[in-house]
């Protein structure tokens, strides 16, 4: 039996730790395949294509894993591609929590669809998706936190929106 696995998250954007979970998850099951969800309650600084394209790119040589997006309940999204299991990262004991009641309410619509969590390599407990965003909104260098095509995506992205004076994105306070 082929032991396929999902890896899902809105990948706003990619970035190293998400790179970590999603190899090490490839090595644990015969096939990976990451969800690229498209529509999560919260804004998005990337649409859908641009998410996955990026995350398409940072992961297309690592064998075992297939890149698709998909909208809707995670365990459908599962069911659909045959996954027997969603893998989750935890970097810290905030996660433990939400990561346990999603754990849950998915165990509730599919039981047959098991939850792995597993931790973040040390050198990746401070990467959020949130925090990748606003240093680069406020110039800082991620070029050690997200691939090369990630970095010069949200170059590009914060050259546009400063340019236009939009601000789409929740950050969350670096500064103080």
């Amino acid at each position: 039996m082929i032991r396929r696995a999902i890896f899902p998250a809105t990948f706003d954007p990619i970035h190293l730790g998400h790179y970590d979970i999603a190899t090490r998850a490839a090595r644990i099951f015969d096939e990976v395949v990451v969800g690229v969800y498209d529509r999560p309650l919260k804004q998005l600084l990337f649409p859908i294509e641009e998410r996955f394209e990026m995350t398409r790119e940072v992961l297309k040589s690592v064998p075992g894993i297939q890149v698709e997006s998909y909208s809707g309940l995670t365990v459908d999204f599962a069911h659909r591609v045959g996954a027997q299991v969603i893998v989750r990262g935890l970097r810290v004991f905030s996660d433990f929590e939400l990561e346990f009641r999603m754990a849950l309410a998915n165990h509730r619509l599919a039981p047959d669809i098991e939850v792995v969590c597993l931790i973040t390599a040390e050198e990746h407990m401070h990467l959020s998706s949130s925090t990748v965003r606003e240093i680069a909104a406020l110039g800082g260098d991620v070029s050690s936190m997200v691939p090369a095509n990630v970095q010069e995506a949200l170059v590009a992205r914060f050259h546009k929106l400063g340019r236009d004076g939009e601000q789409p994105v929740d950050m969350v306070s670096l500064r103080d």
